[in-house]
């Protein structure tokens, strides 16, 4: 594919993209008026960000083993179809139960879009070129997830638009990228006589993933940490998926194929991101409520705050990027953002309600420039290192455990962060002689309404914040540590200057066998599609071989 050709077909991905990490982040700022507003609890309150996660997070491997065996560009529309009937159906929600199965709906969709839309640029790009698109992809995460709680409080400060927009204003996007897919994204129809899907591996393992899920979720909110709930919720997870184990080593088509993870640079990379999702969702998530709580600012311009961390990590994912399809040269960049993520980590654990905007500026940035330089790229490396035919199982094994990383760090650390501003409240309320004021509150992990408290009161909830929230990225700093300990041992390899469509061509000719069954190239729109014997074709002219 020619330069343009890739960077029409990306446009569409990118919209994809970006709707998919929007789904997650946008209801941030507006969950306390959607819950008011519905009437609902605060048990409630947790589930609809919760479901939305699970749903996405399980979901994801069973996405990339359907890449790899049936189209990937129909996967993708299917993806974002229901991401738009998840959205309409949260946005016209009178009731809390309908919203929290639409999160659902959009938790697979999102789950889909995530897996699919990286494996089909390996598919379609080279890993030597791929490194300019990864990092305008690590943009387009770092802007949505950074940017949703933003979006989110503009629209519920917004008096013509309320929360219902939070969740319609991904519908445009959705459907601009099916439109988009439609007219740019040329793929071969690949069809195979023999594909499977492992339903009972699928069950398997989406029911541990969510047991666990679950447990790390409420656990210490809806129930103690040690509790019969746990042990039934830890311990079913823990037998599910060690029954997936044992289903997948046995079939022939697995969802998750084990034989990836004696690849060295799979193994690492996972690890990496597993990592990586602890230290970076479970630290910036509380962001966003140490602006508003801690320094007293509104959802709009807490939204405003997180500008510097997109800005780090748009500038060092887009020039790592280009450097990287520029010099083949991609480690140095693994090594270098782990250690500026582990160093904005420690400089953000040393925050409390004082801090200047400006050194918070600066902390924020640090942080943003080393995810910029390691998440995207943790993805490069394992795509470059394994067969054609597992980029898919690859790719949507990353995504899964740097999800799961998220999920897990916010759900622990959120915990964390509970039971320090209670206790600090506390202290804080004996010293000031307020022993019962707003105890309760604290108490019950309450988040306290600034604008009704007294003002001594306020000042010891401003302190608390601040305090709890600069601990838990001293917590998150280890995670980085070891993140740097796993890239390190990533062995460099030459990237590749084959496309994955090409790869697998080479790859079943070289075993001696059709690249598929049968497979049927889409007729490519005039102008738009590779030329015979041109930059690209290898890929379509093996298909139609197959």
């Amino acid at each position: 594919m020619t330069e343009r050709q890739i960077l029409q077909a990306m446009s569409g991905l990118m919209a994809g993209m970006f709707v998919a990490i929007l789904a997650g982040t946008v209801v941030a700022n507006a969950l306390p008026r959607i819950i008011a507003d519905l009437g609902a609890s605060q048990s409630a309150y947790t589930w609809v960000v919760v479901s939305e996660l699970l749903a996405m997070t399980a979901t994801v491997p069973l996405w990339g083993k359907l890449s790899d065996l049936y189209n990937k560009k129909l996967l993708l529309q299917l993806s974002l179809g229901m991401f738009v009937v998840g959205s309409l159906l949260a946005g016209f929600s009178h009731g809390v139960e309908l919203l929290i199965f639409s999160r659902v709906v959009q938790g697979i969709g999102a789950g889909g879009l995530t897996a699919l839309a990286q494996v089909v640029m390996a598919a379609v790009i080279p890993p030597r070129r791929l490194g300019k698109y990864a990092g305008i992809f690590g943009a387009v995460f770092a802007v949505g997830t950074v940017a949703g709680p933003l979006i989110g409080g503009v629209m519920v400060d917004t008096s013509w638009l309320g929360w219902r927009w939070c969740f319609f204003i991904g519908v445009p996007f959705a459907l601009l990228a099916i439109v988009l897919l439609q007219r740019t994204l040329k793929l071969p129809t690949v069809r195979r006589r023999d594909a499977k899907i492992d339903y009972l591996g699928a069950f398997l393992l989406v029911a541990g993933v969510c047991a666990l899920l679950i447990w790390v979720s409420l656990a210490g909110n809806s129930f103690d940490w040690a509790s019969w709930q746990t042990a039934a919720l830890t311990g079913g997870g823990v037998l599910l998926l060690a029954a997936a184990v044992w289903v997948e080593a046995r079939v022939p088509e697995p969802i998750i194929p084990l034989t990836i993870f004696r690849n060295r640079t799979v193994t690492l990379t996972t690890v990496a991101s597993l990592l990586v999702g602890v230290a970076m969702f479970g630290g910036t998530v509380f962001l966003s409520q140490y602006f508003q709580v801690s320094l007293g600012k509104s959802p709009t311009v807490a939204g405003l705050m997180s500008l510097p961390m997109i800005l780090g990590l748009l500038v060092s994912s887009t020039i790592a990027g280009q450097i990287i399809s520029a010099t083949g040269r991609w480690k140095v960049y693994l090594v270098a953002g782990a250690v500026v993520m582990a160093a904005g980590l420690a400089l953000l654990s040393t925050i409390d309600a004082d801090t200047g905007f400006g050194l918070l500026s600066l902390y924020m940035a640090v942080l943003g420039i080393g995810v910029g330089l390691l998440m995207q790229n943790l993805v490069l490396a394992a795509q470059n290192d394994v067969p054609a035919a597992e980029l898919g199982a690859a790719t949507s094994v990353l995504s899964f455990f740097r999800s799961m990383g998220g999920t897990v760090g916010t759900s622990v650390l959120g915990a964390i962060l509970a039971n320090r501003v209670a206790s600090e409240m506390t202290k804080g309320f004996e010293e000031g002689g307020m022993a019962t004021a707003g105890g309760g509150a604290a108490g019950h992990g309450a988040v306290p309404d600034m604008s009704t408290l007294p003002e001594p009161v306020r000042a010891v909830v401003e302190h608390a914040y601040g305090v709890a929230t600069a601990d838990l990225f001293l917590i998150a700093t280890p995670f980085a540590l070891l993140a740097l300990v796993a890239v390190v041992f990533i062995k460099e390899k030459p990237l590749k200057t084959t496309s994955g469509m090409e790869r697998l061509a080479e790859e079943a000719a070289a075993a001696g066998t059709p690249a598929a069954d049968a497979a049927v190239a889409e007729p490519a729109a005039a102008g738009t599609g590779p030329r015979e014997g041109g930059p690209g074709a290898g890929g379509t002219e093996a298909a139609r071989v197959g």
